[in-house]
Order: C-alpha cells, then structure tokens, then sequence
C-alpha cells in the first residue's frame, strides 16, 4: 500500500512540475476540481445512456409487438 501511495505522490510532484505550479496546488487541480466534474459529466453521461437504451427498448418492443 505504501508502494501505490508513494508512486501517486511522485505522480502528482512530476505534474506539479510539469505544469510550473506547487504540489497543493496540483492535488487541489485534481482532486478538488477535475475529479468532481469528471464524476458530474459521468453521470450525466451514464444517465443520458441510460434514456437511451430505454428508448431503444420501447422501440424494439412496438415492432415486436405489432
């Protein structure tokens, strides 16, 4: 386990680095801003997917049914 923290640490000092900003910055960046919006997007994503398929279904059910 400490093996996988150190390497997230490393990972988040190397974009630190990379994009010229500090390491709280860098851990604020993903885990206060991108995470959350990615999880925000994911769910619009899976629930728009999700209306869809339901949609889908109810189509394929008229013509079965016809």
């Amino acid at each position: 386990m400490n093996l996988i923290f150190d390497l997230c640490v490393q990972a988040l000092y190397f974009i630190a680095e990379f994009f010229s900003i500090s390491y709280k910055e860098a851990n604020v960046w993903i885990f206060v801003i991108i995470q959350p919006l990615a999880f925000v997007f994911m769910i619009i994503t899976i629930l728009k997917q999700r209306r869809k398929i339901k949609g889908k279904k109810e189509e394929l059910q008229k013509l079965t049914i016809k």
